[in-house]
């Protein structure tokens, strides 16, 4: 992992924002690299979010279907959502799962943070695995229309090597599922 002394010098030279959003923002910004070269670069700026690989007493975990208008098809995912004001992740996390799949977590495992989108947008994503789960009133968002399936892990496995699963976070949390169960790893 790289240092923070190793990082490159770059200059902003300009900086403008362009839109202010419910839940991002861009900028352009005018920079000029270590050897001298100028760009610019078109910065979402993102609150951050959180998802979680919420997996029940028998070992299955929920997708929730929806459909996504930057990518014009409805997808599988692991019930997500992003960080309100004033939230930490784990508040957040709890939530989501709520809200979307009428369950309570009664344990959080942090599995990674990262980048989902790093060559344009700043957005920072916490990913944990919720277990522990117990019935809740399910809550959607008034524009969020549903569709939540239970799998087992064989099958949403399935789905990867299909390619029937196109969303990253999702495809992180079933490859990090396959690892932490004993004897699973991807074939």
């Amino acid at each position: 992992m790289p240092s923070e002394k190793s990082k490159p010098a770059v200059t902003v030279l300009s900086h403008r924002r362009v839109y202010d959003g419910k839940i991002l923002s861009l900028e352009l910004d005018e920079i000029q690299e270590e050897g001298g070269a100028r760009a610019l670069r078109e910065v979402v700026r993102h609150r951050g979010s959180v998802a979680a690989l919420a997996v029940d007493d028998e070992g299955r975990l929920v997708l929730v279907r929806q459909y996504r208008h930057p990518v014009g098809e409805p997808l599988w995912e692991v019930p997500a959502g992003i960080l309100e004001k004033g939230e930490s992740p784990e508040q957040a996390v709890r939530r989501e799962v709520e809200e979307e799949v009428g369950r309570r977590a009664g344990h959080l495992e942090r599995l990674a943070v990262f980048h989902p989108t790093p060559g344009f947008c700043d957005e920072v994503l916490h990913l944990f695995r919720a277990t522990r789960l117990e019935a809740a009133p399910l809550h959607p968002d008034e524009d969020e229309v549903l569709e939540v399936k239970w799998y087992t892990l064989d099958e949403a496995r399935g789905l990867l090597r299909a390619s029937e699963e196109k969303d990253a976070k999702t495809i992180i949390a079933l490859l990090m599922e396959s690892e932490h169960r004993p004897g699973r790893g991807m074939r």
